[in-house]
């Protein structure tokens, strides 16, 4: 897409904190912020990280233009020394980020900002912004190719979508997810994926019959002609005029590379089977049966229960809007400010809420496998500076409920770090690769989950574990907190 300075792409209390901090604090005073989400969307066992290429052309391009200037002095709320220094604005901090297409879990740091207070507080709207929905239809797209069970899932969702960057980078989401291909041009032109698609009912209302219609359409096309064979009668008159056409084609001699036939009506498994007979009968027997009308990864499931004979499937609204979950629910939490000796005092938010009580200091993932299947055990935070050995054994816990321990026998798992280094001193020092690249890597990554924790009812939970010490210094914090509480005045406390 076009160079695009997104950079009052925030909330007005992002700035109005700046000032704050600008007036009355050390303005280069390091601290840690975490991106992380608290439940996988639609009730699901995991996620998919996506978002880091956007991410990373929005710090690139992070800059205050003489126009943002004037537009916040209009504002009247913020100081001509304040507006002087977002001038000359520019990120000098480190990211660290999981790459996308990685499969993740709950309260697992997406990306991990080390910056000046005043930048690491600016960049937080865009960040979940742009992580939180493509993640979200990263994970939707998931879990609708899983449902097709190795049948092509084309995502054709634009004109539903909310907007054309909800349209376009949701259809780049959708294919690292799984999906082969997208409807949406302007996607395939800036980000090198498939397009894809066939016609509309009004082509064939435009012309005098439908087989004229059919006929016309693949002289055009005969090397990808499928024919939408439901505008008038899909049994009576759609598949036979299909038919009859690609008799034509066979008796012309030209090759049936890629052909057959569209339903977007009706019952799909019922259509879908009696098609299937006829088109078989006729000789056709790898002619494609593709479906659409509001399709999800329920319905695509209960039709294939069903024995319907589809195997190419085409998904719009419910996929590029996720609509049985339409938000993604990341956070952005401070984890760490920098003491005067230069190391890191962890922070943690407390609430009465458990689950929104944070993790605390300078975190790092380790994603665990079983040494033998190549399955994912479980993922542990750990504080960066910790070291572990596939060599050792490895004590987990739940953090939840830490009296529930496993040890792993040395020599019985793997390790692999997740979070890797995407900016270090405000350059980048990462290479996005393309996106069909990543949806080959998110296709390995979804291979490690276990079927159970892919089911989309009561999936298999992944544990996320803490490490002894970094558990340790979460429960300290807790205590101190809890102690300075009970030195409150009751009044204080109410």
């Amino acid at each position: 897409m076009d160079r695009q300075n997104l950079t009052l792409l925030t909330d007005l209390y992002e700035l109005t904190m700046m000032q704050g901090y600008f007036k009355h604090k050390d303005r280069n005073e390091t601290v840690i912020f975490d991106a992380f989400y608290r439940t996988n969307p639609c009730n699901g066992g995991y996620a998919v990280a996506a978002g880091l290429e956007q991410l990373i052309n929005y710090i690139k391009e992070l800059h205050f233009s003489k126009q943002d200037i004037d537009y916040l002095a209009g504002l009247n709320i913020f100081d001509d020394d304040f507006l002087d220094y977002l001038a000359d604005f520019k990120f000098s901090g480190d990211i660290y980020a999981i790459p996308e297409g990685t499969v993740v879990f709950p309260r697992e740091p997406l990306v991990k900002v080390i910056a000046p207070i005043m930048e690491a507080q600016l960049v937080e709207t865009a960040i979940l912004n742009i992580i939180n929905h493509q993640s979200l239809i990263a994970t939707k797209a998931a879990r609708v190719c899983y449902a097709a069970k190795g049948d092509g899932i084309m995502e054709f969702g634009l004109r539903r979508a909310q907007g054309p960057d909800a349209g376009i980078y949701g259809a780049r989401a959708a294919v690292i997810g799984g999906c082969i291909g997208t409807s949406n041009v302007l996607c395939g032109q800036l980000f090198d994926v498939p397009v894809k698609g066939t016609h509309a009912h009004s082509w064939i209302m435009s012309f005098p019959d439908e087989y004229t219609a059919f006929k016309t359409y693949a002289d055009m096309y005969p090397s990808a002609c499928i024919l939408l064979v439901d505008t008038y009668d899909t049994l009576k008159s759609g598949v036979p005029n299909a038919i009859k056409v690609f008799q034509e084609m066979q008796k012309e001699g030209i090759p049936l590379t890629y052909y057959g036939i569209r339903l977007d009506s009706g019952d799909l498994a019922y259509l879908s089977k009696k098609a299937r007979k006829m088109l078989d009968d006729a000789g056709f027997t790898d002619a494609v049966i593709s479906a659409s009308n509001d399709l999800d990864e329920y319905l695509i499931e209960s039709l294939k229960l069903q024995g319907a004979a589809i195997t190419s499937w085409g998904v719009g609204t419910n996929l590029i809007t996720s609509k049985d979950n339409p938000a993604f629910g990341g956070v952005y939490k401070l984890a760490a400010v920098m003491g005067e000796d230069g190391t890191f005092i962890p922070k943690i938010k407390l609430s009465e809420n458990t689950e929104k009580v944070t993790n605390p200091g300078n975190k790092t993932i380790y994603r665990i496998y079983e040494k033998d299947s190549g399955k994912l055990k479980a993922d542990l935070i750990c504080l960066v500076d910790e070291n572990f050995s596939e060599e050792e054994s490895l004590l987990l816990f739940d953090p939840s409920e830490p009296w529930k321990k496993t040890r792993l026998a040395a020599g019985t798992f793997t390790l692999r770090e997740l979070m890797i280094p995407i900016f270090k001193d405000g350059e980048c020092c990462y290479n996005s690769p393309k996106v069909m690249e990543i949806r080959s890597y998110c296709q390995q990554e979804l291979d490690t989950l276990w079927d159970e924790t892919r089911r989309f009812v009561n999936p298999h939970k992944v544990y996320v574990d803490l490490s002894k010490k970094l558990y340790d210094i979460k429960i300290d914090l807790l205590d101190q907190m809890s102690e300075k509480s009970n030195d409150l005045p009751q009044t204080a406390k109410q």
